[in-house]
Formats: C-alpha cells, sequence, structure tokens
C-alpha cells in the first residue's frame, strides 16, 4: 500500500483543486437552476436525491427550531418520565404540567425527530434519539448548558465581527480569559468542572479502547479536571500510577474524588498552571483530553514545550479530543466547536495534520493519527518525545 499521507497531498495539490474547483462551478449553477430543479424532481430516477437535497437544506433553516425542542424536551424531563415504558397524553401532560394541547405539540414535534414514538393516537413513549439521550446523563448535562451557547449566537455577525463582549460561555469557561487562572476559586470552577466530568465518560472510553494504556507505568493528565479520565484509567488498569495536574481549585476536586474512590495510594493531583508551571516529572504517558482545542495557537504551543520537558526520551503523548475535517464527523469539528469556542473566546478546532504538524515544531517524533471507534466524541494522536 501506498503512503496514505503522499495520496492526500496529491488530492490538495494545486492541479486537483483547479478540477474540483470548476466541477463544483458546474454543479452549483445546475443546483441553482429553478428550471434544473423542477427538471431533477419530476423525474422517478433523480427525485429521491432532489428530496433528500431539499430535506437537508430545510434542516440548516430549521436547525434552531429543532434544538428547541429537544431542549423542551430536557428542561421538562420528558426522556426521564419515558423511560419507564409509554405512557397517555393525559399523563404525560399531568407530569410536564402542560396543557393537553401544547403537550401534544411537543409530542409530535418530539416523535418527528425520533426522540419520541407515537403509539396510537394519544400514547407515547421514547423514541430511538430519545432513548440513546436518556441513557447518557453527559449528553442531558451538555443540552441544557447549550442555553447559553443559543444565547451568544442571537446575532452570530456580531460575534464574528468581534462586537459581543458579554458572551456567555466566556464567563463560564473562566480559566479561557483570566489572566490569572490559579487564582480562580471553588465558586467559578465547580460548575464546569462537573459539566466536563460528565461529558467525559464516553472520551475515556475511547481512549482506553484505542490505545494500550497498560504497556505504561505512569500515567499524568493534564488538565485532567477532577481525574474522571484517571478514575476510568485506574478501573481498567489496577497496577498503573496516576497523575492529575490542573488549576489548584480543580486539584483539590480531584483529590477528593480520587479518596472516596479508594486510589489515593497510587493516584494524586497537583495544581498549577500547566502553561508556565512545571510539571511533575515521573510520567512516562501524558495525555490531554479535550485541552488544545480551548486554546490559542501560542499558550498551545507553550503547553506542548511544558509537556516534552515533563517527558524523558520514550515517553509518550496523547492528545484526544474532536478535530477539524475527522472523517463522517466533519460538522462536529469546524461547524460547532468552530463557533463554540468563538463564543467561547479562545481556541479554534485544529485537523490532525495542523496538531502533528505543531508538535514536530516542538521537538516530538513519530506523531501519528490512530483511528477512534467514534471520531464524533474524540480523534486521537500519539506521539513521543525522543
Amino acid at each position: 500500500m501506498g503512503d496514505p499521507r503522499g495520496f492526500a497531498r496529491v488530492l490538495e495539490s494545486p492541479i486537483v483543486n483547479k478540477i474540483r474547483e470548476k466541477t463544483s462551478a458546474t454543479r452549483n449553477a445546475l443546483l441553482g437552476s429553478l428550471t434544473f430543479q423542477r427538471w431533477a424532481s419530476a423525474l422517478p430516477l433523480t427525485r429521491p436525491v432532489a428530496q433528500r437535497r431539499a430535506r437537508e437544506v430545510f434542516d440548516l433553516c430549521a436547525g434552531f427550531v429543532y434544538s428547541q425542542i429537544l431542549y423542551a424536551c430536557v428542561k421538562l424531563q420528558l426522556f426521564q418520565l419515558l423511560s419507564g415504558g409509554a405512557r397517555n397524553l393525559s399523563q404525560i401532560s399531568s407530569a410536564l404540567n402542560l396543557a393537553p394541547e401544547p403537550t401534544r405539540r411537543l409530542l409530535d414535534a418530539a416523535a418527528a425527530l425520533k426522540l419520541v414514538e407515537r403509539f396510537g393516537a394519544d400514547r407515547y413513549g421514547l423514541g430511538p434519539h430519545g432513548a440513546v439521550i436518556a441513557g447518557n446523563p453527559g449528553i442531558l448535562k451538555m443540552i441544557e448548558h447549550h442555553a447559553m451557547l443559543y444565547a451568544d449566537l442571537s446575532d452570530p455577525v456580531a460575534l464574528l465581527r468581534g462586537e459581543r463582549k458579554d458572551a456567555a460561555l466566556s464567563s463560564y469557561w473562566a480559566y479561557a480569559t483570566s489572566t490569572s487562572a490559579t487564582d480562580l476559586a471553588d465558586a467559578r470552577i465547580s460548575e464546569y468542572t462537573a459539566l466536563m466530568a460528565a461529558s467525559q465518560t464516553l472520551i475515556a472510553e475511547e481512549i482506553l479502547a484505542t490505545y494500550p494504556i497498560a504497556q505504561h507505568r505512569c500515567l499524568m493528565d493534564v488538565g485532567g479536571g477532577d481525574g474522571t479520565f484517571v478514575r476510568a484509567v485506574a478501573a481498567k488498569i489496577p497496577s498503573i500510577e496516576l497523575k492529575v495536574f490542573d488549576l489548584p481549585a480543580v486539584a483539590e476536586c480531584a483529590r477528593q474524588k480520587f479518596a472516596s474512590a479508594g486510589i489515593s495510594q497510587r493516584a494524586t493531583a497537583h495544581g498549577g498552571n500547566f502553561f508556565c508551571d512545571p510539571l511533575p516529572e515521573g510520567a512516562d504517558l501524558i495525555s490531554l483530553v479535550r485541552i488544545i482545542h480551548d486554546h490559542d495557537d501560542e499558550p498551545v504551543r507553550k503547553l506542548f514545550s511544558q509537556v516534552r520537558r515533563a517527558l524523558r526520551p520514550g515517553g509518550k503523548l496523547i492528545v484526544a479530543e474532536p478535530m477539524s475535517g475527522s472523517r463522517r464527523a466533519e460538522t462536529v469539528g469546524d461547524a460547532y466547536f468552530g463557533f463554540y469556542l468563538m463564543a467561547m473566546g479562545s481556541g479554534r478546532p485544529r485537523s490532525a495534520s495542523e496538531i502533528i504538524s505543531m508538535l514536530q515544531r516542538e521537538g516530538f517524533t513519530s506523531a501519528r493519527e490512530i483511528r477512534t471507534r467514534m471520531p464524533l466524541q474524540t480523534s486521537l494522536i500519539v506521539t513521543e518525545v525522543s
């Protein structure tokens, strides 16, 4: 087999891009023609394609409405209510404290989005999407959290022009714009620490299923929050030594969690600022789980330099986060995180190749991307110190 990176370079060559540009212009001229649209929707062979395209365009227009239907379901705890089995309209209406007619409107809208499922005229149960959400506390918390994002995106052009000075997300993620992050008190970090912990379980499972952490002696999770990832590793690998490095108030949360889990003898938490304070030495594996996309290029460069100094030759670094351009996860990397991080006021989505280039500039070698089962949740890059 040939080098896939060489093939990727061919696809991005000026000649290939010029051909793609001309082909795209021809396609767009056809798709933008009302005459072509009518012709495509009339012919049996092209009608399914035309219908799908129309649906996709409409979904782009209606996406905000869909998200608000989902938010209403979560806020009213509809999925928890239906987790015990299907119920009649009157039962659901009473439980949600809504009149029957708006309850039916919500349920029918949710059924159209496969959040609930209709059984007859007045009976509803969980739909396939609702079942997935109901079984994942992290998703439920993220949906509730998105109320802030919706408010920040009420005027996306103002956000793009830098005219929004009161973005809710920049206040919520206090460390992102704070000049003295190590001074942040527990009151300012406890809520986002809990949110990160709730949403990190599935990512921890992906990392553990993708990379053989058991081959290492000591793992240090930098920016590891309350130690959710480290505790997941501890449960799977009883012999490994574990460390967390995060802001002092966050590290204290991790210590308490380690004590509750009974792993304090092999899991320790260290407080500081990972951009300027020396990282503890002794780990032969360091992880950055959903850390670097929160920060701009210069802070990320400093962080990579800090990690390199903390690792001895042969030590490895794992970078795990959703990445720009990941196959079958393109909307997450560039669309979702592109605007989320803009509202947050720090960071940007990066492709695997961008991250690898940054690592190589800081002296890391053998950097490579490893495919995960769910790139929508996270992609993985592994590199080492020579």
